[in-house]
């Protein structure tokens, strides 16, 4: 698990009601790191916020961290809509 995980994993599962179901999946492309971030339904809306002010904070903080290399890091929010009952 890298330091940025745990950043996200810090900041992220006080706010959530199933910090069990919490998965992030990291994927490098081109230009980013990928952080895919994979929540339980109903914690989605808790981590986006009202008018997205939750996750544009978070992102703020993970974005202002320092890593290596010249690859920027992005978080996405996983859409797993077709694997919930």
């Amino acid at each position: 698990m890298t330091d940025i995980e745990m950043l996200m994993r810090t900041i992220i599962e006080p706010l959530i009601n199933h910090p069990e179901d919490v998965s992030i999946d990291q994927i490098e492309t081109d230009e980013f790191m990928e952080y895919h971030l994979h929540l339980h339904p109903d914690d989605i809306g808790r981590v986006i916020g009202r008018r997205g002010r939750v996750i544009r904070a978070i992102r703020t903080i993970v974005y202002s961290a320092r890593v290596q290399g010249s690859k920027r890091t992005r978080i996405v929010i996983a859409d797993d809509r077709d694997e919930v009952e």
